[in-house]
């Protein structure tokens, strides 16, 4: 009875109450429906967020049309002639007749490419003879360095005998004196090859001088000597010698001088805009600006000359050309820019000039996409760039990220400045 009753309990303990079972049931139901809840939310919260983000935050800007029919203000007007900061008449070093000329006018040139040749007959002489004398007392020199390396071994022979009475004083003597004088002609032969070599430098130099060569890139505007004349670095007036083989022009270096009369000097500084037009072209204005004044004046004229720069050069430009220069007033730099530029063409921000596959394009807002205007860019003025391909009144992107794609949505900032 007793090992009955002990299994009846142990039964009993081990069973489980119906109402405790639906309680935990219900209570592991209702949790993972609040783990559903809260992933759906969580969910729609990712996807919003994903939604929102897809649209690529920009500033907008608006192309301005370059009105050709824009004039801007001139506040002083003043002629010159188109210069050039770099040019130079080459020689030679050495007068001597011109056997070869290598150059022709119109034609550019690197810095170090040959011009001219001089005969060079009696440099190569002299230089084959600086060459022999030099050879002659190096081995005069080889000779002496044998003689003194016997008669040190006799000395030092002789030393080693004196003490034994082998020799006697007058040879220990003579012995000594003779390796003393070898080792003092040996030093002397050394200057003489020194000196024989600088001869043989110095030959060098005067045939290297018998090639004239440019002193910097430019283009030949005159080439001044012939095969067969003589040519000296100093023209002597006779009529018989070329003072210089060809000028030089460093074409990059273009600028305007123009006399301003001292009275209006006050109205032009360095960095004042302005507009050159040259006589040769007096439809086409070239926007321009002041470089500097220049610090003197010339009394019989009442002028102080004054350096003008062009924005961008043209092969059109040539030096010696007349100019009329229009000093602008301050903030026309754009004005005058639109001067020499094609219809249809408008400012746009600079930096909304982007590339995209080696071409430049810019981003055209429409709505809240961005697409990829393909343009062709101009000159800058300022911050703005010119550029064709797009109308006047286009909004489009400042500074398009690199992500931003053809067709892909934007959100336009709404603080614009």
């Amino acid at each position: 009875m007793n090992a009955d009753s002990d299994k009846s309990q142990l039964l009993h303990q081990l069973r489980i109450d119906r109402a405790e079972r639906e309680e935990t049931t219900g209570s592991r139901g209702k949790w993972w429906w609040t783990v559903g809840v809260a992933a759906a939310v969580i969910a729609a919260a990712i996807i919003l967020l994903l939604t929102r983000n897809g649209a690529i935050e920009v500033s907008e800007a608006t192309a301005v049309a370059a009105s050709a029919g824009a004039q801007p203000t001139a506040i002083l007007q003043a002629t010159g002639y188109v210069t050039a900061e770099r040019e130079a008449t080459v020689s030679s070093e050495i007068p001597g007749e011109i056997s070869r000329v290598s150059v022709q006018e119109g034609e550019s040139v690197r810095r170090g490419q040959v011009l001219a040749q001089l005969e060079d007959a009696t440099q190569r002489a002299a230089l084959g003879q600086a060459d022999a004398q030099l050879a002659a007392v190096q081995a005069q020199l080889r000779q002496y360095q044998v003689q003194l390396a016997q008669a040190r071994r006799d000395f030092e022979r002789d030393q080693a005998l004196i003490g034994q009475h082998l020799v006697s004083e007058q040879d220990y003597e003579t012995a000594r004196t003779q390796a003393a004088t070898l080792a003092a002609q040996v030093k002397t032969q050394g200057r003489q090859v020194q000196a024989a070599q600088a001869g043989v430098h110095a030959a060098q130099v005067q045939e290297d001088y018998t090639i004239v060569r440019a002193p910097f890139s430019g283009v030949v505007v005159d080439k001044a000597a012939q095969v067969g004349e003589m040519i000296s670095p100093i023209f002597g007036g006779g009529g018989f010698e070329a003072a210089g083989i060809a000028t030089i022009v460093d074409m990059s270096s273009l600028e305007v001088d123009v006399d301003v009369n001292e009275a209006y000097l006050h109205r032009v500084k360095p960095g004042q805009p302005a507009v050159a037009v040259l006589d040769a072209y007096p439809d086409w204005n070239i926007p321009a600006h002041v470089i500097a004044i220049v610090p003197t004046a010339d009394k019989s004229k009442a002028t102080v000359k004054v350096r003008v720069a062009f924005q961008k050069l043209d092969p059109r430009i040539l030096p010696d050309m007349g100019v009329r220069v229009s000093f602008l007033q301050e903030g026309d730099a754009q004005s005058a820019a639109a001067q020499s530029l094609p219809a249809g063409t408008v400012w746009v921000p600079a930096t909304a000039v982007v590339q995209r596959d080696g071409h430049a394009v810019v981003f055209v807002i429409k709505g809240s996409q961005a697409h990829e205007e393909s343009v062709s860019a101009g000159e800058s003025a300022g911050d703005l760039r010119a550029v064709q391909g797009i109308a006047g009144g286009t909004a489009v992107v400042q500074s398009p990220p690199e992500r931003l794609e053809d067709g892909g949505r934007i959100a336009v900032k709404s603080d614009q400045g």
